[in-house]
C-alpha cells in the first residue's frame, strides 16, 4: 500500500471516529433530556403499554381510510359513469389553420327528448345544432394527447366524397268510388249528434244510421256500382269455398273491366338521413401519431353503450352513447356554401390499418397508412321550419339540410 493510501485510509477512520461519538454523546443526551422531564411532569397517567395501543389504533385509522377511500370511488363511478374528457384532437396538424376548410365534430353527451322538451315524444328541430365551438385555430402544442370522452371536438380534412341525399317516403294507395262514398257516409253520421243518451242508444242510433245509409248507396250508385257490390258479394261467398276471387276479376272475366281504382300517390312519412365519410390517414411525424390513434380512439369510446351500475351493483339497463355534431367550416366561420347536419349517433366504423394493402408500420408499430369509414345517422328527420328562423326568414345563405 502507498504512502498517499494510508493517508487516505487513516483520514477516513479518524471522521468515521468523531462521527459515532457524536452519534453516542446525541443519545446520552436525549436520554438525560428524558429522565429530567419525568423526573419533573411524571408518566403523564399513559399505561405502560400506551406504545402498543397507539400503534394499533394508528393502523385501524389508516384501514379505515383505505376503505373509506376506496368505497367513495366505487360510488362516485357507479353515479356519474366514467369521467367526461375534453380537448381537441386534429389531423393534419399542418393543413388545418384559419383559413381552411375542414370538418368539425363535436361529441355531446346524448340527452333524450324526455330531457329536451319534457315530453317523450320531441318537437320538430329540437336536434338542430346550435352554435358552432372555435377551435379551428388551435396550435398543435394544446391538442389533447388522450382520448376525449362526453365532450371536445376533432377535426378532420374535407373528405373526397361530400355530398348529401333527402329523401321522403311516399306510397301508392286506391280507393274506389264506393269506399268513398261509404267513408264520407260514416263519417258523417259520427260527426252528428245522436243526443244525450247513454253508450248502448248511441251506439244502436249509429248502427242503424249505418243501415240506412248503406241502403241508401246501393239504391243511387247505380247499375254499373250495383254490379259491382253484387260482384263483391259474389267474391265473397266464393271465399268461403276456399276460393281466391276479388271482385274486379270477377269483372274482369265478365266484361273486361275493373272499377277505376282512383289510385294515388300518397305522403308515408319522412326518413332519416345516413352519411358516410372516409378519411385517409399516414402520420409523418409523431405528434401526428399519436392525434391519429387518439382520434380513432375518441370515435370508438364515444360510440360504445354506457353501462349503468344499480345499487345492487347490476348492469340492467345500458345507456345511449354519446352524439355527434358535425359541421363543415371554413376558418372561424360556419361554411357558407356546404350543407348542414343536425345531431347524429355514429351507427358504423371500420378502419383498415393496411392503408396501402401492405402491412408496413415504423419503429414503434404504427402503421404508415390507415384508412377510417365512419357512418353517421341523424336523430331526427329534416322539417321544412328547419330552413327558417323564428321571424319566418331564410336562416342562412347555404345550400340547407
Amino acid at each position: 500500500m502507498s504512502r498517499q493510501s494510508r493517508s487516505r485510509a487513516l483520514a477516513r477512520k479518524h471522521r468515521e471516529a468523531r462521527q459515532e461519538k457524536a452519534r453516542l454523546a446525541a443519545i446520552e443526551k436525549s436520554q438525560k433530556e428524558r429522565a429530567a422531564l419525568k423526573a419533573k411532569y411524571g408518566s403523564g397517567g399513559l399505561p405502560a403499554d400506551y406504545k402498543e395501543t397507539e400503534k394499533k389504533a394508528f393502523k385501524e385509522a389508516e384501514e379505515w381510510q383505505e376503505q373509506k377511500t376506496q368505497t367513495q370511488s366505487k360510488e362516485y363511478k357507479k353515479d356519474s359513469g366514467i369521467k367526461a374528457r375534453g380537448g381537441i384532437l386534429r389531423y393534419p396538424l399542418e393543413s388545418l389553420t384559419q383559413d381552411t376548410d375542414y370538418l368539425q365534430i363535436d361529441i355531446v353527451e346524448y340527452k333524450s327528448s324526455k330531457q329536451l322538451t319534457g315530453s317523450v315524444v320531441g318537437s320538430a328541430g329540437t336536434r338542430s345544432l346550435g352554435a358552432a365551438k372555435n377551435v379551428g385555430g388551435t396550435t398543435s402544442g394544446a391538442l389533447a394527447k388522450k382520448g376525449i370522452i362526453g365532450k371536445g371536438s376533432i377535426l378532420l380534412q374535407i373528405p373526397s366524397n361530400v355530398k348529401d341525399g333527402n329523401s321522403v317516403k311516399y306510397a301508392e294507395d286506391s280507393l274506389n268510388t264506393l269506399t268513398a262514398m261509404g267513408a264520407d257516409a260514416v263519417e258523417n253520421i259520427m260527426k252528428s249528434s245522436v243526443g244525450k243518451e247513454g253508450l248502448d242508444a248511441k251506439m244502436k242510433a249509429i248502427g242503424d244510421s249505418v243501415g240506412k245509409e248503406t241502403a241508401n248507396i246501393f239504391n243511387t250508385a247505380g247499375a254499373e256500382a250495383q254490379n259491382l257490390i253484387t260482384k263483391k258479394l259474389a267474391s265473397k261467398a266464393v271465399g268461403i269455398f276456399g276460393g281466391n276471387v276479388s271482385a274486379d276479376q270477377l269483372l274482369a272475366r265478365e266484361s273486361g273491366e275493373i272499377f277505376n281504382p282512383n289510385m294515388e300517390l300518397l305522403f308515408n312519412g319522412p326518413t332519416l338521413r345516413s352519411f358516410r365519410f372516409s378519411f385517409k390517414m399516414t402520420p409523418r411525424s409523431q405528434d401526428e401519431m399519436v392525434q391519429i390513434k387518439m382520434i380513432i380512439r375518441s370515435f370508438k369510446l364515444n360510440m360504445a353503450p354506457k353501462t349503468k351500475t344499480t345499487d345492487a351493483g347490476n348492469q340492467y339497463l345500458l345507456k345511449s352513447p354519446n352524439i355527434f355534431e358535425l359541421r363543415y367550416r371554413q376558418g372561424s366561420r360556419n361554411h357558407p356554401f356546404l350543407h348542414k347536419f343536425k345531431q347524429c349517433f355514429l351507427t358504423d366504423m371500420n378502419v383498415n390499418y393496411t392503408g396501402e394493402n401492405v402491412y408496413a408500420t415504423y419503429d414503434d408499430g404504427t402503421p404508415i397508412s390507415m384508412n377510417m369509414d365512419l357512418t353517421f345517422k341523424e336523430i331526427e328527420p329534416i322539417y321544412d321550419i328547419d330552413y327558417f328562423d323564428d321571424d319566418g326568414n331564410d336562416a342562412d345563405n347555404t345550400v340547407g339540410y
